[in-house]
């Protein structure tokens, strides 16, 4: 393999034109034909036995060139692209240049590579950065959380009200037949929750353990084609009602929810914890402003390749998330009407914007000499283990050193960044004045224009 030349052109793509010899394709020839002659039958001799010369006496010397090709190739281009110590980011587009002889062929691959980047400011820059402040409803809000989670459901021997359980049987009729989907048994509905049919807990309230109703009901027009608008009727038995017992919030709920003593120290402990979540918020948001000047400023000319592979990226993190929710992507598909074409093309933009910042981060590193230790990468094993209450060895079975490396020598170059930057406050907005202040203040200006004249 000899590498004719080698071209850089626009969008960080490089030409590589790249003579494959005599002596290797023979070599690839005599490739071609072993992995071909068991589906070529030659009379007079068992299947794939038929000698080299043989076949192509009976079919051209060429029979076997295009197999050959597709055998030297890989190798050539894989030895072009070390020997000139590229980077490529995606998959080459390969044109043959003239005939393919015994003599050999020669082909060029427009290859995408890592591209040049030019570091603009990311030092001395500045951004908002949020403002910690915990009010009494914030902590209000965490208190309910914990109310809720410590409520319980208690059986009453009373009629349904809102707000309550019910435990119930039902089955829908449409003209007297059941239709699909409109049966359950034992189902805790909770009245007032508008999670069934608008009506359908309306009229479970005042029903009481042992009850057996007729509950008639008309289905939205927006809703399935089967049952949009339909006249339906549910027969419905319900076999209990609970309501919620729900804890006083005094010292002791205090001690039976958290490791303090009393209400007032559990609510100063939710407020610090609200207060420690909102300077950490911040401060990734404050990370995240400077980051994208850092990506804005930038110059470099970013291949297409980078871009699409990013945006494949983000979609099959998309169908992850999806399958994680039970939710077939190709059933995904159908029923949002969308085409994986759509996705890609609107993945687009985000993924330019990652592909950026990938690059500034690697241009910041590279800039700055940052690295990591084995030291480092070790302390951060220690750490992590002890956050998820986890065995080491754990750890590091689910994550890799160099993974651990690279997110720490990441966080290095963002430390660099903010470091070196200055918060800015949030401007505070002025609330519009009334309407009868303002016009006070347009009159009175009109006065003073008056007297100037």
């Amino acid at each position: 393999m000899t590498v004719k030349s080698c071209e850089k052109i626009e969008k960080s793509r490089v030409t590589l034109t790249i003579e494959v010899s005599a002596a290797e394709f023979e070599a690839a020839v005599e490739k071609a034909y072993q992995k071909m002659r068991k589906k070529i039958n030659v009379q007079g001799f068992r299947p794939g036995k038929a000698p080299r010369k043989i076949i192509e006496g009976m079919y051209g010397a060429e029979v076997f060139f295009e197999e050959a090709i597709n055998i030297a190739f890989p190798d050539a281009y894989e030895a072009a692209i070390k020997e000139k110590e590229l980077q490529v980011v995606g998959y080459p587009e390969v044109e043959m240049l003239g005939e393919c002889t015994k003599e050999g062929f020669t082909f060029t691959a427009v290859v995408p590579v890592y591209p040049e980047v030019t570091l603009g400011e990311y030092k001395g820059l500045s951004a908002v950065k949020g403002e910690v402040k915990v009010t009494e409803e914030d902590v209000a809000d965490r208190l309910q959380i914990l109310v809720d989670r410590n409520t319980r459901l208690v059986s009453v021997e009373r009629e349904a009200k809102l707000g309550d359980t019910a435990v119930i049987d039902f089955e829908g009729f449409l003209n007297g037949v059941p239709f699909e989907g409109g049966k359950g048994e034992n189902h805790s509905l909770e009245l007032g929750s508008n999670s069934f049919v608008p009506g359908f807990e309306d009229q479970v309230v005042g029903m009481k353990a042992g009850d057996e109703k007729e509950i008639n009901i008309t289905f939205p027009e927006q809703y399935t084609p089967e049952l949009a608008g339909k006249d339906v009727v549910f027969k419905v038995k319900v076999h209990e009602v609970k309501e919620k017992d729900v804890p006083v919030m005094d010292d002791e709920f205090a001690k039976d929810v958290s490791e303090f003593d009393t209400l007032d120290e559990l609510k100063a402990d939710l407020e610090k914890k609200i207060a420690e979540e909102q300077e950490k918020a911040a401060q990734r948001a404050f990370e995240d402003a400077l980051m994208e000047q850092v990506a804005d400023g930038i110059t470099a000319e970013i291949p297409d390749a980078m871009v699409e592979n990013q945006a494949h990226q983000f979609l099959e993190n998309f169908k992850r998330q999806i399958a994680q929710q039970g939710i077939p992507y190709e059933e995904y598909l159908k029923m949002s009407g969308t085409e994986e074409s759509k996705l890609l093309e609107d993945a687009k933009e985000p993924a330019l914007r990652q592909v950026r910042m990938d690059l500034a981060m690697a241009a910041i590193i590279k800039a700055e000499g940052l690295t990591a230790s084995d030291e480092d990468v070790e302390a951060e094993y220690k750490k992590l283990a002890e956050q998820y209450s986890m065995d080491i060895e754990m750890v590091k079975k689910y994550l890799m050193a160099d993974q651990v490396r690279d997110e720490l020598i990441s966080r290095k170059a963002i430390e660099v960044v903010t470091s070196n930057a200055k918060a800015k406050k949030a401007r505070k907005t002025t609330a519009k004045k009334t309407t009868k202040k303002a016009d006070a203040e347009k009159e009175a200006e009109k006065d003073e224009e008056k007297d100037a004249e």
